[in-house]
């Protein structure tokens, strides 16, 4: 898909993925073209799914949610149905920022974000344990968020 960019929709990506907030004119102006063809080309990536969506990057700490854990989960049976049922239940929960389903020692990894140790205790004794198939959890306090929402390169 990427062979389907070219330079400029490549710089483009670059600089909304680096500020959402660029105007059309701003982009235009930093890119080397024109608002009008600014503003089709960004439909364009948009439309056909270069551009996910765009949303504000909330300071957790400020809201409350500045503990980030990770759960390594380990369901009891390892067919498509028993993760199926695990995925629906997993992305309902409001808790749960990421779900990813990995290979190795886990089935899953969980990227939850909570106000302190006590709230992350209730949230797993009330919703965690209960998730369909769950034979066993693995909990990872983050003490040092090194990199966190990196950029993509391409």
């Amino acid at each position: 898909m990427a062979a389907r960019l070219d330079r400029t929709d490549l710089k483009m990506l670059r600089l909304l993925q680096k500020n959402g907030r660029l105007s059309n004119a701003e982009l235009a102006d930093q890119v080397g073209v024109s608002p009008a063809t600014c503003h089709r080309r960004t439909q364009a990536l948009f439309d056909e799914g270069f551009v996910a969506g765009v949303r504000a990057m909330v300071a957790p700490r400020k809201v409350g949610k500045g503990t980030l854990v990770m759960v390594g989960v380990v369901l009891d049976r390892s067919t498509p149905e028993s993760f199926a049922s695990f995925e629906q239940a997993a992305a309902k929960l409001k808790c749960v920022l990421d779900c990813h389903l990995v290979a190795g020692d886990f089935d899953y990894f969980l990227k939850i974000r909570v106000g302190d140790m006590e709230d992350f205790n209730r949230i797993h004794g009330d919703q965690l344990i209960a998730l369909p198939g769950v034979r066993q959890t693995r909990t990872f306090f983050v003490m040092k968020e090194v990199v966190d929402n990196a950029a993509l390169e391409f």
